[in-house]
């Protein structure tokens, strides 16, 4: 007896990359490991990306999403598609980076910390002391925002959300969110006027 070949179209609907996130958290949620794995993979960078700009540190913004994905596994019942998908890991992967940042140690103060050496001091020194400068300046303004306003911000120019989405997000109204994203930008513009 020969094997009839799978088209590949079916092939794909099988591997859950063509379907929509609804429905791929519905499988999942029934307990199709496959189905979640494809919203992982789908979702994952973004995620990852949101994660790095909160913690500023990448070890620490892997173990937030991952601990958000674990989270959502065995969230996922409870799930009631108010919300897409992709809000709803956002939503969750704030919440483990805030949960994160509360237990996190003091920082430490510059002046006790070795600064790196240069990798290539001969290649335009000055320009890549004012590329630093200017760097430094920006995450300073940003760490001077208040957390309401640093969310909003991160969540619209960084991960490209728009004002529902990161209303949910931060369980706010548009309102707010256009407020503190406008009160963000003044200030970053504010703050980074020097380096124009």
């Amino acid at each position: 007896m020969t094997e009839r070949a799978v088209p590949p179209s079916a092939n794909r609907d099988f591997l859950g990359r063509d379907l929509p996130d609804r429905l791929l958290a519905v499988r999942a949620a029934e307990g199709d490991e496959g189905s979640f794995a494809v919203l992982v993979q789908r979702h994952g960078r973004a995620l990852l990306s949101l994660a790095r700009c909160m913690l500023g540190n990448p070890q620490d913004a892997e173990e937030a999403v991952q601990d958000a994905f674990v989270s959502a596994w065995r969230r996922l019942p409870e799930y009631r598609h108010s919300a897409e998908f992709r809000t709803w890991m956002y939503r969750i992967t704030v919440n483990r980076c805030l949960t994160m940042r509360q237990r996190r140690p003091p920082p430490v103060s510059l002046d006790t910390v070795v600064e790196p050496a240069a990798e290539d001091a001969w290649s335009q020194p000055a320009r890549s002391a004012e590329q630093h400068a200017a760097t430094a300046a920006l995450s300073h303004a940003l760490a001077e925002l208040d957390a309401g306003q640093r969310l909003c911000w991160i969540l619209r120019e960084v991960q490209g959300l728009s004002y529902k989405e990161i209303a949910h997000v931060t369980r706010t109204s548009e309102q707010t969110v256009r407020g503190r994203l406008f009160r963000a930008r003044r200030s970053l513009q504010e703050a980074m006027d020097p380096w124009r």
